[in-house]
């Protein structure tokens, strides 16, 4: 309920109402957090106070496991792909699925909330936000595809091993990229050739 008040001061009279009143959505929330600005200033501010970003899942090192990556790394070239080391990668290709899966129903919930903003400047920016994250999302599908390969390699025996030319892919490659499908040698002369002959 609205409460008007004066304060004179000198020969200046301010009137200031003040309202008790919760914010109806989020936006509306991050308005009244943020100072007044104009134009771009007040795009970023809203936008500044928008959720904060989700973890992304290709994150490998953030992993733990009971065989760590040191432990991995000081095995021998004997033991290249041996249980311990499939169990690693699988566990952690599979940690990385549950991660996507978990984004991708936050994702869902997000854009269900029909957030209605008067202000064009924060529809804007509300409608980049659902943009950039669906786009992020298309990303992670096609990297669950490639999980789901290399959750099916691993199975047939042929995780850890290069497609083309059927070397060793290499553990450090692998921490980085679990699911790189080729060594390191066969995706330089696989991006020479698209960069050549534009495949």
């Amino acid at each position: 309920m609205p409460r008007e008040s004066t304060v004179k001061s000198g020969k200046v009279a301010v009137a200031a109402k003040t309202v008790a009143a919760k914010p109806a959505t989020k936006a509306a929330a991050a308005r009244t957090s943020v100072p007044k600005a104009s134009g771009a200033a007040a795009i970023d501010a809203v936008a500044s106070t928008a959720r904060a970003p989700r973890k992304q899942p290709d994150a490998p090192a953030q992993f733990s496991s009971a065989v760590g990556a040191d432990a991995l790394l000081a095995m021998s070239i004997d033991d290249y792909m041996n249980e311990r080391q499939l169990k690693f990668f699988r566990d952690m290709l599979t940690d990385m699925k549950r991660q996507l899966l978990s984004n991708a129903g936050e994702t869902s919930e997000h854009l269900r909330e029909n957030d209605m903003v008067p202000d064009p400047a924060d529809r804007a920016t509300i409608e980049e936000e659902h943009a950039l994250e669906l786009r992020t999302r298309d990303r992670e599908r096609k990297l669950m595809k490639k999980i789901d390969q290399s959750l099916l390699r691993i199975d047939d025996g042929s995780y850890g091993y290069c497609e083309e030319t059927g070397d060793p892919i290499g553990l450090q490659r692998l921490l980085a990229r679990p699911t790189a499908t080729l060594s390191v040698e066969a995706q330089q002369r696989r991006e020479l050739k698209q960069k050549m002959f534009g495949e």
